[in-house]
């Protein structure tokens, strides 16, 4: 096989195609942002966070991020989040409710290619899904759509996807302790990688609350 006959190869990543330097937008978290390339969440990119549990997915560690860039484009797209989004927490950090397009979705296909047309519209300046797991070509998809796109794709799975290969730009394990998040960077194009970065949860209400209690009465 000839390098040209590799290079055209669409599973195969060639950096011209990384987004510009510069490009990123910042977490709100400076414990983060100081190991993050050019400071914050690229954008042009797929990020992936992988948790101990997906129903307790850390919103509030996008909230700052998400509130900064919903000016810059009409709609940020939610794709089969396991808990319904909890709208004054949203209110709180700047996200106009309306703007905000929830798809719901069980089949891992159909969460892909919304993912992926959402990524690629132009229309959207985030987009967050929750698929059970993705596999290599799929993580290469949702990369190309996203720089394609130009918005902020973020990606949760479960720790299970630990070891799994991604072309995802950034991929992260959070795990929870009782101020926050310890944060291992499993992948960061263009850094270097960091373990037990310590985030410290905001002293602000949660976003979402889980599905299986959504029902419940809120006690005051």
């Amino acid at each position: 096989m000839s390098l040209e006959s590799c290079l055209q190869r669409r599973d195969i990543w060639r950096g011209k195609k990384a987004a510009p330097s510069g490009d990123a937008v910042a977490t709100g978290f400076a414990a983060l942002d100081q190991h993050l390339p050019n400071g914050g969440w690229p954008q042009h990119a797929l990020t992936e966070i992988l948790v101990e549990d997906i129903f307790y997915s850390p919103l509030w560690l996008l909230m700052p991020a998400l509130g900064r860039i919903i000016s810059s484009r009409p709609w940020q797209i939610w794709i089969a989040p396991p808990a319904i989004p909890y709208p004054p927490g949203l209110n709180q950090h700047g996200l106009d409710l309306s703007k905000i397009l929830l798809i719901n979705a069980s089949d891992p296909a159909d969460i892909l290619w919304s993912a992926e047309q959402a990524l690629r519209s132009r229309a959207c300046s985030a987009v967050l899904c929750w698929p059970s797991r993705l596999h290599q070509s799929a993580t290469r998809r949702l990369q190309l759509a996203a720089e394609q796109g130009g918005g902020l794709g973020i990606c949760f799975q479960n720790e299970s996807a630990l070891n799994t290969h991604s072309m995802a730009a950034l991929k992260l394990y959070c795990r929870n302790t009782d101020d926050g998040l310890c944060i291992d960077l499993i992948k960061c194009r263009g850094g270097p990688l960091h373990q037990n970065l310590m985030v410290t949860h905001p002293l602000s209400q949660s976003t979402a609350t889980p599905r299986q209690h959504r029902d419940a009465p809120r006690k005051t």
